[in-house]
């Protein structure tokens, strides 16, 4: 764990050293981490941990989410592709048989495992809950999680949703708004899935960061390809234009990339691919790499 003193971001405890930890999701006391075999979850901002595997038919946890509006009600999406939803905190988990169902029938994949495809990403906001499925589409749920389907826009007539979608936003002003990084290009919806515009055609991407307070305003990691000159942009008019947000990097990164961001308070931090952690004040972008005795960050929380 780590925290920011008048020295800057410090590293101030470490915690299940064995386990090859993949997500992290926390609020409050609780901590919930997920790994390549199951779920810790501790309830005394990780003085003590427990697995918390009970239901989970799956145990590679690809993303933990904790819904906004109820603390208690918490998703784990798998691979092979699966959602699972605990209504108790994290002390035990149901799966959503139609995601199983939806799997096999439309023989989701993933190009670097044989196993079929993977659930990466939530967003929720109220009722509203979007899933990114790698390699499957994008997922819907109108009932707080409780079941899902997919959008309508992976098959739109007019221009559909890549299907290797790799993290999901909705913004905070409505749950009409997406942004989904996908490995074809940085799409957007505004009628909740519906149909989908590509705003940044040719590229290849994983995280987005979305200005709760400007709907016009991202910060997008971007790529040629898979961990290949990896980059970070800015765009201020939606999508239609967009230009470095790079000072103090050292860009492209030939074999690495954004692998998500994370906003706590007026601060932007960049995951990256190689493990390495950056940060930048949101008021003049200004990257600078931080804790770099600490290899290997895969996700990152703040609470």
């Amino acid at each position: 764990m780590c925290e920011r003193r008048s020295a800057g971001w410090q590293e101030v405890s470490r915690t299940l050293p064995e386990v090859y930890t993949t997500s992290v999701a926390a609020q409050g006391e609780l901590i919930l981490v997920g790994s390549q075999d199951g779920i810790y979850r501790s309830g005394d901002q990780g003085h003590s941990w427990q697995p918390a595997n009970s239901g989970l038919t799956h145990r590679h946890i690809r993303w933990l989410s904790i819904h906004p509006q109820d603390a208690q009600r918490i998703f784990a999406g798998s691979e092979p592709a699966g959602i699972f939803a605990s209504f108790n905190g994290g002390l035990t988990w149901q799966a959503r048989p139609e995601v199983f169902e939806l799997r096999d029938r439309n023989r989701w994949y993933l190009p670097y495992s044989p196993e079929a495809g993977c659930v990466r990403g939530f967003a929720f906001l109220e009722e509203h809950g979007y899933a990114a499925v790698e390699v499957g589409g994008l997922l819907i749920s109108k009932d707080f999680g409780d079941s899902w389907h997919p959008a309508p826009g992976n098959q739109s007539p007019d221009e559909s949703l890549h299907a290797d979608v790799h993290s999901i936003a909705v913004h905070p002003s409505s749950p009409n708004l997406i942004a989904a990084p996908t490995g074809g290009g940085f799409y957007l919806s505004a009628d909740g899935g519906l149909t989908w515009r590509n705003r940044y055609r040719g590229s290849y991407c994983r995280a987005v960061w979305w200005d709760p307070t400007d709907k016009e305003h991202m910060i997008l990691g971007v790529a040629d390809g898979v961990d290949r000159n990896g980059r970070i942009e800015q765009t201020r008019d939606g999508g239609l234009t967009w230009s470095e947000a790079s000072a103090g990097l050292d860009l492209p990164w030939q074999h690495h990339m954004v692998e998500r961001f994370l906003q706590l308070g007026d601060e932007l931090f960049a995951v990256l691919s190689n493990g390495e952690l950056w940060l930048t004040s949101l008021g003049i972008i200004t990257w600078e790499r931080i804790l770099p005795q600490v290899a290997h960050v895969h996700a990152a929380v703040g609470y």
